[in-house]
């Protein structure tokens, strides 16, 4: 009965307008959320769920259905050491984080929102997010020594020397990518 409840609540909440970003205690089977489909829009305020059953260290992106940190490193590290830090990332007590694709780092953008940023969706339950250069996962397809990124002053992808430091926003789930 409680799974249906919450299942039922989350529902109705997807469907109200509200201020508070909604949080979801995840321990029990049922579904949480609709299946995600990069195809739907989704406003803040139903878009992000921040989960309780990881300390409410994370947040669930229902248009995605990847977990991030609610809170990424504000520390700049260089590509390989954010490698082994998302690989060795416990966030609420979970492991098995890594470094984002450059198409899941960008989904984070909110093309509407006005520049200078940050270009995040207004109403987002992140927090600590640097307006500046984040690393993605994915190297350069022919110049092997830079790696994809994001800034979040702009929304501008780039690339950099994997030797210079970035920050790292480590998330979970989805595919991710070979990191040669």
């Amino acid at each position: 009965m409680r799974t249906r409840l919450l299942a039922a609540t989350l529902v109705i909440l997807g469907t109200l307008a509200f201020t508070t970003l909604p949080h979801a205690q995840t321990t029990s089977n049922g579904p949480y959320y609709a299946i995600p489909s990069w195809d739907q829009t989704l406003p803040s305020a139903t878009r992000f769920i921040v989960l309780s059953n990881f300390g409410s260290n994370a947040v669930l992106d229902r248009e995605t259905g990847l977990v991030w940190e609610k809170s990424p490193d504000t520390t700049a590290q260089n590509w390989q050491d954010a490698q082994f830090h998302c690989n060795r990332q416990s966030v609420g007590g979970r492991l098995g984080w890594r470094l984002p694709t450059i198409q899941e780092l960008t989904s984070l953008i909110d093309p509407a929102v006005p520049l200078p940023g940050p270009t995040l969706p207004v109403g987002h339950p992140f927090s600590n997010v640097q307006s500046s250069q984040y690393w993605s996962a994915a190297t350069h397809p022919t110049l092997v020594a830079f790696a994809w990124d994001v800034t979040f002053e702009n929304g501008h992808v780039g690339t950099t020397d994997k030797s210079l430091t970035l920050f790292v926003w480590c998330v979970r789930g989805g595919q991710g990518v070979d990191p040669r």
